[in-house]
């Protein structure tokens, strides 16, 4: 059974189309149109990938791999969000993509979905929250308290990524309007922080500005400091590039994955994805075009690695570069408090359908919060588990983002094949002739950025990635998870929860 295509969304219109897919109202129904957008804009967070990424495409094309390798990267980027927009719109449930993979290409690519989406949403909340300490605790907030980073070790590293995650996963616990307003809060800074780091760049720019660098090719590839072996390829080097776009551009599913938190879902959750990706993709080409422009050397930048943004910065004032750190490092916590909300959500939607092991438990929900504690206290574990390893941001990152675009692809794909077929009906965001086309294009350019994320040096995700795959097929088809894993609620079965809604919901109402 398939939810119909609605024109407007009074009240209760919501809840309506959620029930119709099988699932009772047990979160609650709180953000707005822009703290949907906000929390997939939080998770991008420019300040975040674009600063600790940069390295990985400075150190390819050189100036190019910038100035026109960006604006290509965010390019492929849109297409798949737009991809997932329409699909979003037609079936706005927490933990989307699986659920979504599922209806549109049966359970069984449902399940291997959630998986991959579920361990690429952990990875990127534990990239994220060690990025919150090294580089920018460690080199910008850690001097101004007057602490010697070079006498910060593994076990200073892993009791302030345990404070942090905790300290996320508290604020989660307690309810989806705090985390909202925090995340909105999260937007508006990424915009102002942004924004004044590139015009004190530009104002402190050592030099006059040779904008012909944004788009002269150099193959730093192999260069001392820089993050790729060498290779003599120019495409190969150019694709290596786009690993910046790959890292930085990514997390917007987040807007899908709090569908079942957000007002008038079928038309703000597809928003959200997309302006979440444009506004990023400006933002973040400003910033970075700014870091090439404002270097003295871009040989030396390559040289510097991750000490590139150290010197960028050395040109500033003191106090001005103490409140760009500041405001840098509370982005970066944002970032990662927006990360495990949508961890969180797509945990406790897999295991609501009886995906994960102690699923029962995992599906709880605080009835006066109305927030996933099990799970959001779970996620926040693993993270942090995560991060333990202790080359943990490089194949952390990059894994996030492979298997975050793997699972884009996917349910993008079985729309693809689905459209005209079981999938008929489609939500006010509609593609409309361009459907299949772009649908096309999202699952070739997400699968093009797969390939970018597995090269080396970042061979290991590659292993991990095809260990990850025999492993489920190991589990779904030698050990019989197949038969026990239902999916998502179809036909009768949707019919036979109803009563079962009711008694959630009323139970809930009266706990609140």
């Amino acid at each position: 059974m398939e939810p119909v295509r609605h024109e407007s969304a009074p009240v209760g219109e919501d809840e309506k189309l959620l029930h119709s897919m099988g699932y009772a109202q047990e979160l609650s129904r709180r953000m707005s149109g822009f703290s949907n957008f906000a929390i997939s804009f939080s998770i991008i967070c420019v300040l975040a990938g674009g600063i600790t990424a940069f390295p990985a495409g400075l150190s390819a094309g050189g100036g190019a791999a910038i100035g026109i390798g960006w604006p290509v990267g965010a390019l492929f980027a849109a297409i798949v969000a737009a991809a997932m927009a329409q699909i979003a719109s037609a079936y706005p449930t927490a933990g989307g993509l699986y659920h979504w993979a599922s209806i549109l290409g049966g359970k069984g690519l449902g399940w291997t979905t959630a998986w991959i989406n579920l361990l690429g949403l952990i990875f990127v909340t534990a990239a994220v929250n060690f990025g919150v300490y090294d580089p920018f605790f460690k080199t910008l907030v850690a001097p101004l308290l007057g602490l010697n980073p070079e006498q910060l070790g593994w076990g200073q590293q892993t009791s302030f990524l345990a404070v942090v995650a905790l300290s996320q996963a508290w604020l989660n616990h307690l309810g989806i309007k705090l985390t909202t307003r925090l995340t909105d809060l999260s937007g508006y800074l990424i915009f102002v922080v942004t924004l004044a780091l590139v015009v004190s760049l530009l104002i402190y720019a050592p030099g006059p500005l040779d904008f012909s660098r944004l788009w002269t090719f150099h193959n730093y590839s192999g260069a001392d400091g820089g993050a790729w072996p060498r290779m003599d390829n120019t495409v190969m080097v150019f694709l290596a590039g786009l690993l910046l776009t790959v890292y930085t551009l990514t997390g917007y599913d987040a807007s899908a994955h709090t569908s079942e938190e957000t007002r008038e879902a079928a038309r703000n959750v597809p928003k959200g994805i997309l302006r979440s990706v444009l506004w990023s993709g400006v933002f973040g080409y400003l910033m970075i075009c700014a870091f090439v422009l404002v270097l003295p050397d871009l040989g030396a930048g390559v040289k510097a690695g991750m000490g590139f943004f150290d010197l960028l910065l050395s040109a500033l004032p003191p106090a001005l570069k103490a409140a760009l750190g500041i405001g840098i490092f509370l982005v970066n916590y944002l970032c990662g408090l927006a990360c495990l909300t949508s961890t969180s959500r797509m945990m406790y939607a897999f295991a609501r359908d009886g995906g994960l092991p102690a699923s029962r438990w995992l599906r709880q929900v605080h009835p006066q919060h109305r927030t996933p504690g099990p799970a959001i206290w779970v996620s926040a574990a693993l993270a942090i588990a995560a991060t333990l390893y202790g080359d943990a941001f490089l194949v952390l990152s990059t894994g996030a983002a492979v298997f975050l675009y793997i699972s884009y692809i996917l349910p993008s794909a079985a729309g693809l094949f689905a459209e005209g077929r079981s999938w008929t009906h489609k939500g006010p965001f509609d593609l409309g002739r361009a459907s299949k086309p772009i649908a096309a294009l999202a699952t070739l350019g997400g699968a093009v950025l797969v390939f970018v994320g597995i090269q080396p040096p970042n061979e290991k995700v590659l292993y991990l990635t095809i260990a990850l795959l025999l492993v489920l097929a190991l589990f779904w088809f030698a050990l019989g998870v197949r038969k026990q894993f239902k999916g998502p609620p179809t036909g009768q079965r949707i019919q036979g929860h109803q009563a079962h809604i009711r008694e959630i919901e009323s139970a809930l109402d009266e706990a609140g």
